[in-house]
């Protein structure tokens, strides 16, 4: 008797699979929504729609009754529901209000400046008071300043530092954990590794910040106790596991008589893992590490407790420094809802996104070559 298989002899199976499916959409789903809310809120700073000058162009009261519903409420930053609620007096009010503050604007050729600007927000600026043109971060105060370049360049040091200690010992464990190590032995050195990925964030921040930071600083005798170098150290303790797990499988998934073949031919094991095995592996390899990077950028609370926060503009390793990820967990809770600084903190995170979406697309075109490469096609 034939195997029935329609969908009424397996409604189990086309259920679980409907299942899957509904939980994968969801994800994709939601992942775009996460990016449309965070772009929604950085659109005004995008589209420069947000001018954030301190002195600004003050329109008398008496004029008040002269000017369009829609400049008016512009001018006093209403919307039209707003500007309805209120009556011609609380108008006035909030006109002379305008007045009053723009009389105790300092004369200051940096008052008049748009921080929200995009020349402002990547390109160095010559402050009153500073020697030269500098990039600073520094959203309170009296011009606030909006920089991203330093929380940038703080987290691509702390990545860097994280992968250049993380992918070497991860790849070096993985490649003897799947091909030189007994059975036996690997049994346990693989969960033990992996066990690291439980560990929470904040414990490893923890760690970092009361006993990482002092033994380092005593080793290399640098000034700032926090500061990149030990953010991107304690930073690697997350990305091992993530880069171990995924290139573990990748050399595990090469055949076995790949290595058969090479031993046959006199090669040591490690001769075999090195030259026929890892570059047999090299798309998932390439895989890990784009996955460790993903890991790395995006992690908070380490960087938030290890780095030092200080949004200083240094390619010093040992210099404090402070990271997009760090700058949104630590400030956003303290801004105004749809302030200029609340919208500042979506774009860089919209930033954020962006740059990770690059990144995994790029690994994944690098790794489609990789793998056309070693099956002859390219």
């Amino acid at each position: 008797m034939g195997i029935r298989r329609g969908y009424r002899a397996r409604p189990l199976e086309l259920l679980a699979e409907w299942f899957i499916f509904g939980v994968s959409f969801s994800a994709m789903v939601l992942v775009f929504l996460i990016f449309v809310f965070v772009t929604r809120e950085a659109l005004p700073v995008v589209f420069g729609q947000v001018n954030n000058a301190v002195r600004q162009p003050v329109i008398p009261v008496e004029q008040m009754d002269n000017l369009p519903h829609g400049q008016l409420g512009k001018y006093l930053g209403l919307d039209a529901r707003q500007l309805a609620q209120m009556d011609r007096e609380t108008l006035k009010e909030l006109m002379a209000v305008r007045v009053e503050a723009a009389q105790k604007v300092p004369d200051d050729k940096d008052s008049g400046i748009n921080t929200l600007a995009w020349r402002q927000m990547f390109l160095p600026h010559q402050w009153t008071g500073y020697e030269r043109p500098s990039y600073i971060w520094q959203p309170v105060s009296d011009i606030p300043k909006f920089n991203i370049i330093p929380l940038l360049v703080g987290s691509l040091k702390t990545t860097l530092v994280a992968l250049m200690l993380a992918v070497p010992l991860a790849l070096a464990a993985s490649l003897y954990v799947s091909q030189l190590a007994s059975n036996r032995l690997r049994e346990w050195l693989k969960p033990a590794v992996e066990l690291l990925a439980g560990i929470p964030s904040v414990v490893a921040g923890f760690f970092a910040l009361i006993v990482m930071a002092s033994f380092l600083k005593s080793v290399f005798g640098y000034e700032s106790r926090l500061n990149a170098f030990v953010a991107g150290v304690a930073l690697a303790l997350a990305v091992v596991p993530v880069v171990f797990s995924i290139a573990e499988d990748a050399l595990t998934g090469v055949p076995r008589s790949y290595t058969q073949a090479a031993l046959a031919l006199g090669s040591t094991r490690w001769q075999a893992a090195w030259k026929v095995v890892l570059p047999a592996a090299l798309p998932g390899v390439f895989a890990a590490v784009i996955l460790g990077f993903g890991r790395a950028v995006g992690e908070t609370m380490i960087v938030l407790m290890a780095s030092g926060n200080a949004s200083i503009m240094s390619w010093s390793l040992f210099d404090s420094t402070r990271t997009v990820t760090a700058t949104v967990a630590a400030e956003l809770a303290e801004t105004v809802f749809g302030g200029n600084h609340y919208r500042v903190l979506f774009l860089i995170g919209a930033l954020l996104l962006v740059a990770t979406f690059i990144t995994n697309l790029a690994g994944e075109l690098i790794i489609h070559r990789l793998k056309k490469r070693l099956e002859g096609l390219a």
